[in-house]
């Protein structure tokens, strides 16, 4: 290449950014600090990372299993739905509670639709308990037994078409790193205000110590201010605007560990009990779990539900909130 051609590509104005990615970089400024944006260099430094995490979070959402159905027969036939509600009315209550599934029956879009997807979220739980058991030709009641079940059932992003509701996940999950990284942010401003005031606090300290006559005790004194200081100035540099972008970049091209999938595998039978032989009565069930923001593991899936049936456990719940009330 000439001196010439590579003067003129290095005088080439940038590509301009693709659509996704300047929506993105608007979150960006608006999710964990909105002085990022001002800062020079911006948009060069992080529109790379910025790109790397949407392309992550699209595997993410691509990877979560389904949609299934959830509903009475599905409780009744699929052992995964079985074990993930104690009983067929549990599906009721969560549809009915739900405000997101209550909202969104007030669209007029989902009026005509006849099912609607979103992802189903629960966090997986155990119990150990003791219960009976066969043993050879024995049945014993005292056997030790660990018991799976799930709680805080919910639906996320509902919508009358899969695509919407997967872009609605796409975007949450950018902001789940996005808030996770924000915390992060908030964490060393709230270390940094604390050594201010220790560093205020050591400062007055040893203002009095220097009136009195214990030397060793001044050295300690300065020497701790000293370290004071040094942890105070390392957590300000980092808070400068530049030093958040460049720590942003390093965070967004590797998101694994803040957002991510594990698969899991459990061995139950009908009553939740968790098994490790091969009868007919038992069934594998397996599942992706997620870890966000939270650290929380919640499992992930994409679910199916009937309108007519989320209708219905919505008027049931308002009858049941109703009559409680009159109570």
């Amino acid at each position: 290449m000439s001196l010439f051609s590579a003067v003129t590509d290095f005088l080439k104005p940038a590509p301009p950014l693709d659509p996704s990615v300047r929506k993105a970089l608007g979150r960006v400024a608006e999710l964990v600090d909105p002085m990022l944006a001002t800062t020079p260099g911006f948009e060069k430094h992080l529109s790379g990372p910025v790109q790397h995490a949407l392309g992550y979070c699209d595997g993410l959402v691509a990877a979560l299993p389904g949609p299934i159905d959830i509903n009475r027969k599905a409780f009744a036939s699929d052992p995964l739905v079985h074990a993930l509600f104690a009983t067929a009315d549990d599906i009721d209550q969560m549809l009915g509670r739900s405000q997101a599934v209550r909202d969104f029956l007030e669209e007029p879009c989902s009026w005509d639709s006849k099912f609607f997807y979103a992802m189903f979220a629960a966090r997986r739980q155990h119990k150990k308990q003791l219960g009976i058991a066969r043993q050879g030709e024995v049945i014993r009641t005292d056997v030790p037994q660990l018991v799976l079940y799930f709680s805080g059932q919910t639906l996320i992003e509902p919508s009358c078409q899969l695509d919407v509701t997967l872009r609605g996940l796409r975007c949450k999950a950018l902001e789940s790193l996005l808030y996770t990284f924000h915390a992060h942010v908030e964490a060393l401003r709230h270390e940094r205000d604390g050594l201010r005031s220790d560093v205020a606090t050591e400062r007055a300290h040893l203002a009095v110590l220097r009136s009195s006559s214990g030397s060793n005790e001044r050295e300690v004194g300065t020497r701790h201010l000293a370290e004071l200081d040094a942890r105070l100035r390392k957590t300000a540099a980092s808070l400068m605007p530049e030093h958040l972008i460049d720590a942003l970049g390093e965070y967004l091209n590797s998101p694994e560990p803040a957002l991510h999938l594990t698969p899991v595998s459990i061995t139950v039978d009908r009553l939740g009990i968790v098994r490790d032989d091969a009868s007919p009565e038992v069934h594998t069930l397996n599942f992706p779990e997620l870890t966000a923001r939270d650290r929380r593991l919640h499992l992930a899936m994409l679910a199916r539900i009937s309108r007519d049936e989320a209708l219905e456990a919505v008027e049931m719940v308002r009858d049941q909130q109703h009559r409680f009330l009159l109570i």
